[in-house]
């Protein structure tokens, strides 16, 4: 049997010289951690060999589970080749294949990718885009960003400004900078008002920018693909560049490949910014993608005030690359969408059988294999989606809460199967700490 978590000695080991992102370090040696040494398919396995289903995808990112041989085989055929070169100035085999791949399926217009490290970053790359575009042509008085309530885009500075604040990021408030902001998805009108400002401020505004369909980190909250025609529609007639942020809900997760296509084949994102899943989980890899007509402002001549000077030393990795080609190759060989879509419709018909209805839960929202359970704790209650979640841990199934919303977001290679093994844990996981509040 594995000792407690408070005396097992990896978890001493790690807190000892681990600093965990989001993660409060004085309590996390006693909020029973899992050390994964491990993973098969869609389960990890700990240093204790216990083995547990991936529920929340490892943050998002693995899509079509762990040590998937194809992703494996794609790093170790790079790896005989270099594992990284600049793409400051030069070139790389590995980016350039994986950005024509790329380029054939976004909703962008002849699109250009500039590639980066991770979400934030992309989002980071979006903003300074925008903002130099309209420099270059002339018009510097377009710098103020449209963002959305409940908005999140990232930890960065530029990102957090973009935000709508929460998880304890308000002591940063000073470092970020101002931007206009309409409601985001909770509210039924937030379109409409999002349209007027577009309408309002467009001789000011950089960019609108949005999260298409399912704002995650909020807990789930989803909107009418109706409403994101409408929004790209206002943004296109007042000359407004739209910023789609689908680090989280690109690459299948919404059982389409990009959140942005139930909005209709005319709502194309002027730049697109994509992470998590784009490497199926296995390495670090974004990308920002931006238009023809956004590329093309910034052509001059060299070393010209025109040029984009921004740029990371590890952007457009060769590994990272090589696995995001044959991740997006495998996504249509094995049709993943159309399981996305079968699992999703099983997921929804059992939240509603198995969870819905339980004493302590609230609403349930989702979107193809995104899903939220509002919990709904008693007065007097504490920490309810912590304890949920530490419950499912405790039964094999790591899910991770966002407040009290407990997220589901299993791989998209998932089965009937696992989604019964899911829901039942939450179920049981809910129910019992209902019961611990009520004797």
């Amino acid at each position: 049997m594995p000792s407690t978590p408070a005396a097992d000695p990896w978890v001493a080991r790690d807190a000892a010289v681990v600093w965990h992102g989001f993660t409060q370090m004085a309590a996390y040696p006693g909020n029973a951690p899992v050390i994964v040494d491990r993973a098969e398919g869609r389960e990890l396995i700990d240093v204790h060999g216990k083995r547990y289903f991936d529920g929340i995808s490892s943050l998002w990112v693995t899509t079509l589970g762990h040590h998937v041989p194809e992703l494996d085989a794609a790093i170790i055929d790079q790896l005989g080749r270099v594992a990284h070169a600049t793409l400051l100035g030069n070139g790389s085999r590995a980016a350039v294949e994986f950005a024509e791949a790329l380029a054939s399926v976004v909703p962008v217009q002849d699109p250009h990718v500039l590639f980066g490290s991770d979400g934030a970053v992309a989002v980071e790359q979006a903003l300074k885009v925008a903002f130099q575009y309209w420099v270059n042509r002339g018009e510097p008085g377009h710098n103020r960003f449209l963002a959305l309530g409940d908005a999140y885009h990232g930890d960065t500075v530029g990102a957090l400004s973009l935000g709508d604040g929460g998880f304890g990021t308000s002591i940063f408030d000073p470092l970020r900078f101002p931007v206009i902001r309409t409601p985001g998805y909770a509210s039924p009108d937030w379109a409409a008002k999002m349209i007027g400002c577009i309408e309002a401020h467009a001789d000011t505004l950089a960019a609108a920018v949005i999260e298409p369909l399912v704002q995650g980190a909020s807990g789930i909250l989803v909107a009418d693909p109706a409403d994101l025609t409408s929004v790209g529609e206002a943004c296109r007639s007042h000359g407004v560049l739209l910023i789609c942020d689908e680090v989280a809900t690109g690459f299948g997760r919404t059982g389409r490949m990009f959140a942005s296509e139930w909005a209709g084949p005319e709502f194309r994102p002027d730049l697109l910014c994509l992470g998590k899943g784009i490497t199926g989980g296995y390495l670090p890899l974004s990308v920002t993608v931006a238009s023809g007509r956004v590329f093309g402002a910034f052509n001059g001549a060299d070393l010209s005030e025109s040029t984009f000077y921004h740029g990371h030393s590890y952007g457009g990795n060769a590994l990272a690359c090589a696995v995001a080609l044959r991740h997006l190759q495998l996504i249509d060989e094995w049709q993943v969408l159309d399981n996305v879509s079968a699992v999703a419709e099983h997921l929804e018909a059992r939240l509603a059988d198995t969870v819905q209805g339980l004493p302590g839960v609230g609403e349930i929202r989702q979107r193809g294999l995104m899903a939220g359970v509002e919990l709904d704790p008693p007065p007097g209650s504490v920490r309810w989606g912590r304890r949920v979640c530490a419950g499912a841990v405790e039964r094999g199934v790591v899910l991770r809460p966002l407040g009290d919303v407990v997220v589901v977001m299993p791989p998209l290679t998932t089965t009937v199967e696992e989604i019964d093994r899911v829901t039942d844990v939450l179920g049981r996981s809910i129910g019992a700490v209902w019961a611990e509040d009520h004797g």
